[in-house]
């Protein structure tokens, strides 16, 4: 392996990039493995072969071809992982449709803003799930719902969303079902998706996924079949997918890791997908690794934590797993051996990424030592170049600090209307990370730190600022500020410390009811401290740097 001198490096792969849409691509793969097992959802009895989740995925793209959506069109898509989110995810793109992906846990004010900011045209959602009473959502903010035909809705304050479709079996005023949209294919709709199917192209937008704005709401990163295809098509060839392998999914399908680096991973090498529960329960995990006989599991670290801390761990039999990836957090070495030797997973990988890039520009293969699988995030994938810069956007030497940059098939369009923030993100084909890190010698790059002023908590990016915008339409607020604390299990928590108007009194609780409902739940600060005043450097810029380590110490006092 020839040694590097400077921080750039091209990922070594051979072959051609899929060049083509998600639709011819799933098409090729049904021909090719028909009544191979494709997608089993154990929460809902669903066991479908590649041919049966075609004829699903089929069923829906005509009906919402009946109902008007047309290429281009935004369609989103909000509730937990289900059999119809996968359908909804093949079907938008085999008519060109722009999925948008909406976070499960998002309330109210977030709801809104994302729908509104994208201008979705159409929603499929979930009826609830536990907190989550998503129709009940969707009736507040479109009232007009009630007396609305279905497809016909011209809400106030969603004025572009004209067509709700609930998951489900029963019904709902001015809303249509799922299966009823599944039924309304006719004839003539099955004739125009196989004419889309030669009219699409791979550099089509086909996804908007939202990253939360260091400089305050969502932007809603646009990708395209090419760039989420081969992002899932590399990911699966570094774990080593065929036919015969068995992926269990507990990551959130509205995250690039759940529906790129699981669905499209597995989908791309002819392998199973395995859902185990709506959302991540360690126990379901555990027994759908077992009795699906999975070869594959993915996870953030928490979620291989509170696996492996499970009370019933023994009882279960993983000796099935091989591989699987890590990602959304920092592995600690100790908890790679677990993995590897309690969970038999010997090939597991690690990814590092962010959405902007579909999601991974990283990944350790499992031939690197422990030590690159746990103090770096690998090398770069094939097909992507990567560079480490300094300030003035020079590559920087061997070993060097500097801010992590790609360039590649995976870098988004942009962000939906938003020529700025792209601008500003992407720099002559490079895309800016945000994020800091050293390269060795033979291209291992380490994190070390972060530009961007975020907090990962439990594998969830969450940036400050949009947090602080909320929080200042509090009566009672005059200033706030949010920051991450380190957690042991959480990786790291929300803190704010909140400046009061003159003469206000508030409490912690009160903060907190004040976010719920309206912000999704792991964005509410678990510590909130009402302040006088912040540390500020003498320039009067505020030293979160210096809010961090004050905390960190009450923290550790406090637990002494």
């Amino acid at each position: 392996m020839a040694r590097l001198t400077q921080s750039y490096i091209t990922g070594e792969g051979s072959g051609q990039l899929l060049y083509e849409t998600i639709g011819t691509c799933f098409d090729r793969v049904v021909t090719q493995h028909p009544g191979n097992p494709a997608l089993i959802v154990r929460h809902q009895g669903v066991r479908w072969s590649y041919q049966e989740l075609k004829r699903q995925v089929d069923r829906l793209a005509t009906g919402l071809l009946a109902l008007g959506i047309k290429p281009g069109d935004r369609v989103g898509i909000w509730g937990p992982n289900s059999y119809e989110w996968v359908m909804t995810q093949f079907a938008t793109a085999k008519i060109g449709a722009i999925l948008v992906n909406v976070n499960p846990a998002y309330r109210l004010f977030e709801l809104e803003f994302a729908l509104n900011k994208v201008e979705c045209k159409a929603i499929i959602a979930a009826e609830k799930f536990k907190s989550s009473e998503y129709l009940n959502m969707l009736s507040a903010l479109a009232p007009e719902l009630a007396s609305c035909e279905p497809g016909y809705l011209r809400a106030d304050k969603l004025p572009q969303l004209m067509t709700v479709i609930r998951m489900g079996d029963e019904k709902s005023p001015g809303m249509f079902n799922f299966e009823e949209v599944c039924s309304l294919g006719k004839e003539k709709h099955y004739t125009r998706l196989g004419e889309l199917a030669t009219k699409l192209g791979p550099d089509d937008a086909i996804n908007i996924q939202f990253t939360s704005g260091t400089t305050g709401n969502p932007k809603g990163a646009t990708l395209t079949h090419c760039n989420i295809l081969n992002n899932g098509y590399e990911a699966g060839k570094g774990m080593g997918l065929t036919p015969d392998d068995r992926l269990c999914i507990p990551v959130p399908l509205y995250h690039c890791f759940g529906m790129v680096l699981g669905v499209l991973a597995a989908v791309t090498h002819g392998a199973t997908i395995v859902f185990a529960a709506p959302v991540y329960d360690p126990l379901s995990t555990l027994e759908a690794v077992q009795a699906e006989k999975c070869t594959a599991l993915h996870g953030v670290p928490t979620m291989f934590v509170t696996e492996l801390d499970h009370p019933d761990f023994e009882t279960f039999d993983l000796s099935t797993l091989r591989t699987g990836i890590i990602a959304g957090a920092p592995c600690p070495e100790e908890l790679m051996r677990r993995i590897i030797g309690d969970m038999h997973m010997e090939n597991v990988l690690i990814g590092y990424g962010q959405t902007e890039v579909s999601p991974i520009n990283h990944m350790t293969l499992p031939e690197d030592s422990l030590e690159n699988r746990t103090q770096t995030v690998g090398r770069p994938i094939p097909h992507i170049e990567v560079k480490i810069v300094d300030a003035d956007n020079r590559v920087v030497p061997i070993g060097e600090q500097g801010e992590i940059c790609t360039r590649g098939y995976s870098v988004m369009k942009g962000y939906w209307n938003d020529d700025e923030k792209t601008a500003d993100t992407i720099v002559d084909g490079w895309l800016h990370s945000g994020d800091l890190g050293t390269m060795n010698e033979h291209g291992y790059v380490r994190i070390t730190g972060r530009i961007k002023d975020m907090i990962i908590r439990g594998g969830e990016n969450i940036y400050p600022r949009e947090i602080e915008e909320f929080l200042f339409t509090h009566p009672k607020v005059s200033e706030a500020q949010v920051f991450g604390v380190a957690d042991p299990k959480m990786g790291e928590e929300v803190c704010a410390w909140i400046q009061l108007k003159s003469g206000e009194t508030a409490t912690e609780d009160e903060i907190r009811d004040f976010c719920r409902g309206q912000i999704a739940h792991f964005k509410i600060p678990r510590y909130v401290r009402f302040v006088d005043e912040y540390p500020m450097t003498v320039t009067g810029k505020i030293r979160k740097i210096d809010m961090t380590a004050m905390m960190a110490e009450e923290l550790r006092q406090g637990a002494a």
